[in-house]
């Protein structure tokens, strides 16, 4: 029952609850049809036999009957005896062969073999020494049988009632959840592509117009769709907010870095003032660094960040980014070396710059969180028409409650990963790119034994969708 959709435990619910009450009301139904018809089969019998008697007449020696006295009506036989039961007149039917003796205006049952019989004698006194009796005789076997097609042919109907209870109970309740599969559907395209713009937007079909008759599930779309209004206005203001600051800061912190230089070409200062002025640089530039990808990823979110895709030998110039990587991994002197395994001729359609940030930040971010004299591993191939890269350290490696999370922006998962240089923006940038090339990012990692970063993004641009910048 967990796996089956609310619509469908409705469904059932309502059908269980109609067969369940239609059950019932027939049982009863048959239960008082079954004495009513047998009350009834009786009192036909009383009746035919009374009106028969009223139209018997005596002429001299003769009895005179009415010629329906010898018709067969309501299953209902008529004969008439003497008093020493000997048989004058009438019909008996066929199969009745018992002979009960005579009980003036007694209903009876008689069982003649696998059949059961209604008898009703009356008597008629014609004359002073003359008496009849009129027996009527109907088939109480009959009578049951013909209730018992009719509830056979109820039995036989009920599948089908149960089957459009079922059909006609699912359209409703179908209907009836449209809004919530509508909000549903919302959600799950604003998560898939992060876009605020889209609402549920419950409308009629044919003229475009909310519908007159609205329920709580329409008040709950009227209520999600504002809140997305919302959302969306508080989101559009949070990236103007980043897009205003980070140009307002460019400005300053260019100004620090240029009087830092100036200053540090001045001979005349000692080295601690040296040293002082270089850290200011450092975190300076830092800072730049910070404010460049705060940009890069304002303009994505606001669908400004332009991609070029061009056709690319990346096998190339992956080996240049590593090279690169490389020369300032030497330069820390930790002593960390970059070994890579790279598909000869891997060409794809993308975005150089977008690319080599990708590929870079993927290093960077190994290299950083490697022990020192370790190793950071690099594999490039092209497999099935997609490109499929993988960067791997056996550095300090990430929990695995962490791992949900590192690709949100600012987050850093503890101490032992966090460095004063390190502004948690890189693998929220190295996502963005993958999805804009129509790709995906991965992790897997364990903690003490290193991460493994893997991405891949088709190798030919297929739509034009692919074109199009993507939200985070």
């Amino acid at each position: 029952m967990k796996k089956l959709s609310l619509k469908v435990k409705l469904t059932l619910l309502y059908t269980f609850f109609m067969v369940l009450l239609t059950c019932a009301a027939l049982t009863i139904l048959f239960s008082l049809s079954s004495r009513e018809m047998l009350s009834s089969v009786q009192a036909r019998l009383t009746q035919r036999v009374q009106e028969s008697i009223e139209n018997i007449d005596l002429r001299g020696d003769e009895i005179r009957l009415d010629s329906d006295f010898y018709s067969v009506s309501h299953d209902v036989y008529l004969a008439m005896y003497n008093e020493g039961m000997y048989f004058m007149y009438g019909r008996l039917p066929h199969g009745f062969r018992a002979q009960p003796e005579l009980s003036d205006g007694e209903m009876r049952t008689i069982r003649d073999g696998s059949r059961e019989w209604y008898v009703y004698d009356m008597s008629c006194r014609l004359s002073d020494d003359l008496t009849v009796y009129v027996r009527g005789v109907t088939s109480v076997t009959d009578a049951e049988e013909s209730f018992a097609v009719t509830v056979r042919l109820a039995l036989i109907l009920l599948p089908l009632m149960v089957l459009a209870t079922a059909l006609i109970g699912y359209r409703f309740t179908r209907r009836v959840l449209l809004p919530v599969r509508r909000i549903t559907g919302t959600v799950k395209e604003i998560r898939s592509d992060a876009d605020l713009s889209r609402r549920v937007g419950l409308t009629d079909a044919d003229n475009g117009k909310a519908p007159v008759h609205r329920d709580e599930f329409y008040a709950l779309a009227e209520t999600f769709d504002g809140m997305l209004e919302e959302l969306e206005e508080v989101f559009r203001r949070e990236q103007q907010f980043t897009s205003d600051a980070s140009h307002e800061l460019r400005t300053p912190v260019s100004v620090i870095l240029a009087q830092c230089d100036a200053m540090l070409s001045d001979e005349s200062l000692t080295e601690e003032q040296r040293s002082q002025l270089a850290l200011i640089r450092r975190k300076a530039a830092g800072m730049s660094d910070m404010i460049s990808q705060l940009l890069f990823l304002s303009r994505a979110d606001q669908g400004r960040q332009p991609i070029h895709r061009e056709r690319l030998d990346l096998s190339e110039l992956t080996e240049m980014i590593i090279e690169e990587q490389q020369m300032l991994a030497d330069g820390s002197g930790r002593g960390i070396r970059i070994e890579s395994r790279i598909s000869p001729g891997v060409e794809a359609d993308a975005d150089e710059t977008l690319y080599i940030r990708m590929v870079s930040n993927l290093l960077s971010n190994a290299v950083r969180y490697s022990h020192d004299g370790g190793k950071v591993e690099v594999i490039l191939e092209e497999r099935d028409g997609e490109v499929r890269g993988r960067v791997r350290d056996y550095g300090v490696g990430i929990a695995a409650e962490d791992l949900p999370r590192v690709w949100e922006r600012f987050y850093r998962v503890d101490s032992s990963r966090t460095e004063t240089s390190h502004s948690g923006l890189g693998l929220s940038m190295v996502r963005w790119i993958a999805h804009a090339h129509g790709g995906d990012v991965s992790v897997t990692s364990e903690a003490g034994k290193g991460s493994e970063f893997a991405f891949y993004f088709p190798a030919r641009e297929e739509n034009e969708k692919n074109k199009k910048s993507c939200f985070l």
